[in-house]
């Protein structure tokens, strides 16, 4: 089991938050250290903007429970109908990722009530923002996560498994049990890269400097995402159809490995460029290649039909195959371009803020 820095944080920020509580000699600290659980953020920016609207929904909370609990008492349908207009609000409002915390707050203030009950309210009140800005100040201080290194980092381990089975599928040496288990973590992995792209958009620089570069960054990270699915797409399609694979001509299969392997090989020295380990523009003769593959798959692929050995059916089902590889082709000249350019305009500003991966 790997320990992530979001564990750390969250961990760091339920001790600081005892400690704050502690410190101001509140009786029941644990709860201060609940509220640091559920404030806890996956990034800076979204720590950012969400303590103000953290704030607005433990008092729209807080002012809830007290009243409904006045008038009506602590009964638990009570406090029942209060989760369920804490929730309606925040939805309403599409606040979505603060309802656990505010239905957190509520029913703190709602569960035990005291003779005393407004200082109790205000003293479970106070706790609560301790946690709140205990776990803001972790977020902010300690452990900021780079989510352009773990983007890189989990976008190449993604490449390599499909490539890895591409160039398997192409040379029928597969099993396809191992196959199936290995593209269901595939597809979970195109899924969390995703999110994580939408973490790493949504990140702001302080600097308007990093901030342009950081934008240059964004399409260049989409677009190896592209890419990547394409690639994926590409994999489904081959294990799908492998059995058809066997029916083509030999000049065509011939072809499709040839060219699929300069597609690969080309993917992987375009995400090596832009961890700096190959040269920009260092590669004309790989376009080239694919280039020209790609017009001679078409023109093969297109003439089989007439082939004799060649059935219409396969032909059929195995030219969205084609269509795909040609589609992966597009999407890499594109991403080389993206790459090239990022290394070749606003040289002075463009940064790759990318770790080497830990042996």
């Amino acid at each position: 089991m790997r320990l992530g820095a979001r564990m750390f944080k969250t961990g760091l920020a339920v001790t600081l938050a005892l400690y704050a509580a502690m410190w101001l000699d509140f009786t029941t600290p644990a709860f201060a250290a609940l509220a640091a659980f559920f404030a806890v953020q996956p990034s800076l920016y979204k720590s950012i903007t969400l303590i103000w609207d953290q704030i607005q929904a433990n008092i729209i909370s807080a002012v809830l429970a007290v009243t409904f609990v006045l008038a009506f008492g602590p009964e638990p349908f009570v406090i029942g109908v209060v989760v369920v207009l804490i929730i309606a609000i925040h939805i309403r409002w599409r606040r979505e990722a603060i309802i656990p915390l505010a239905v957190v707050t509520a029913v703190i203030i709602m569960g035990s009530p005291t003779d005393d009950f407004l200082p109790f309210a205000l003293d479970r009140f106070l706790l609560i923002m301790i946690g709140v800005f205990a776990a803001s100040a972790v977020n902010m201080i300690f452990l900021p996560p780079n989510h352009e290194n773990q983007l890189y980092h989990k976008l190449t381990a993604a490449n390599d498994e499909i490539i890895q089975w591409i160039r398997l599928i192409l040379h029928h040496e597969i099993d396809y049990s191992t196959l199936k288990q290995d593209q269901d973590k595939i597809r979970t992995s195109i899924q969390k890269l995703d999110t994580l792209f939408d973490l790493y958009r949504q990140e702001r620089s302080l600097f308007r400097k990093k901030e342009y570069s950081r934008m240059r960054k964004i399409v260049l990270f989409r677009q190896m995402i592209r890419t990547t699915s394409k690639a994926e797409n590409i994999l489904e399609s081959l294990a799908r159809h492998d059995h058809v694979t066997h029916q083509l001509p030999p000049e065509v299969e011939e072809v499709i490995q040839h060219q699929l392997d300069a597609l690969t090989n080309y993917h992987e020295r375009i995400m090596l460029k832009y961890m700096g380990k190959v040269r920009p523009q260092s590669f004309t003769m790989d376009l080239e290649e694919v280039t020209e593959g790609r017009a001679t798959l078409v023109e093969i692929f297109m003439n089989s039909e007439k082939h004799v050995e060649f059935k219409h059916e396969t032909w059929i089902h195995f030219l969205p195959v084609i269509a795909l590889i040609i589609e992966y082709s597009e999407e890499l000249e594109h991403l080389d371009k993206l790459v090239d350019g990022f290394f070749t305009y606003h040289t002075e500003d463009n940064e790759v803020d990318i770790a080497a991966k830990e042996l």
